[in-house]
């Protein structure tokens, strides 16, 4: 079994959910935290869990077999550490990008966006079906490179442990120099917003550098209080109906969808139809600008 350092924070986690609740019913802010949606986080949790624990060791492997096609073996080096951790952390860009705009990497990552609440216990809201979705192709370059599997795989649960924390009201904004290269909960609540101005934004894990350099990096707007959620709501806080919603999306489109279509509907991105019924974002986005004003409020700073 890898080592897996998200498993050791998890009572760091579970301690920190219970200190922003206590900290939203001191300032009397009970729409923090909502019963039912909070339980289904935790479900999503607890089954993400344990869907790592059944196919890590599958994952494991597979980087083993691809670094054995690795031209060199960098080994553990000190200094492959943070270079891995870099790279990685691009490589999470790439895969989450590309989970928002193939609707195949989105079925397996939708159930981190369905709550409409934004706290701590939302960041546990972790795919159950990642492994399904082949979503470990993104790391596999990495061990390609001559990166040991298992110090990939701990930069990848690091990376996923820093991203824990961003998943906050409580912290308005950090220092200027800091949001300029890192995540922070500002930049995170864009990512989990509906608003139109702020659709398919922000996909940093760590740093958001990936986003300034990439064109996909848009600042929190105090005058756009923001929604979170689905853009269409799921409305249950049924565990299997918020894990397993998409695929059976996909498989309903793709078996109704006339021949020519039916892979569109995996690799076309969320919300396409092949008879304009639907809105994807980019649809959206454009016909929200079509309305708004034209200086430029998507990106004014925060004041």
């Amino acid at each position: 079994m890898p080592f897996d350092p998200v498993a050791y924070a998890i009572p760091v986690f579970v301690a920190l959910i219970l200190g922003e609740l206590l900290w939203s019913r001191l300032r009397g802010s009970h729409q923090a935290y909502e019963w039912r949606d909070t339980g289904t986080s935790l479900a999503v949790g607890l089954g993400s869990t344990i869907a790592g624990a059944l196919t890590g060791g599958l994952t494991a492997a597979l980087l083993v077999w691809v670094h054995g096609f690795a031209p060199l073996s960098i080994g553990w080096v000190w200094w492959a550490w943070p270079l891995c951790f870099v790279l990685d952390d691009l490589a999470y860009y790439v895969f989450h990008r590309s989970a928002h705009r193939v609707r195949w990497f989105w079925a397996s990552h939708v159930n981190h966006h369905s709550s409409q609440h934004y706290n701590l216990s939302t960041a546990l809201r972790q795919s159950w079906t990642g492994f399904v979705a082949a979503s470990f192709v993104f790391r596999l370059p990495l061990a390609l490179a001559g990166f040991e599997p298992g110090m990939i795989l701990a930069c990848a649960g690091i990376n996923l442990i820093y991203q824990f924390w961003i998943h906050t009201e409580a912290v308005e904004r950090m220092p200027r120099w800091f949001e300029a290269v890192m995540n922070t909960p500002s930049h995170h609540r864009v990512h989990h917003a509906v608003n139109a101005r702020y659709l398919d934004r922000n996909y940093a894990g760590v740093f958001i550098i990936w986003d300034r350099m990439f064109g996909t990096f848009a600042p929190e707007d105090t005058e756009d209080r923001i929604r979170y959620g689905l853009v269409g709501q799921l409305g249950s806080f049924n565990l299997f109906y918020v894990v397993f919603h998409e695929w059976i999306g996909i498989a309903r489109d793709v078996w109704r969808a006339p021949w020519r279509h039916k892979l569109a509907y995996l690799w076309r991105e969320p919300g396409w139809s092949h008879d304009d019924s639907r809105e994807t974002s980019e649809m959206i986005r454009r016909r929200w600008k079509s309305r708004t004003p034209e200086p430029n409020s998507r990106d004014r700073p925060v004041r």
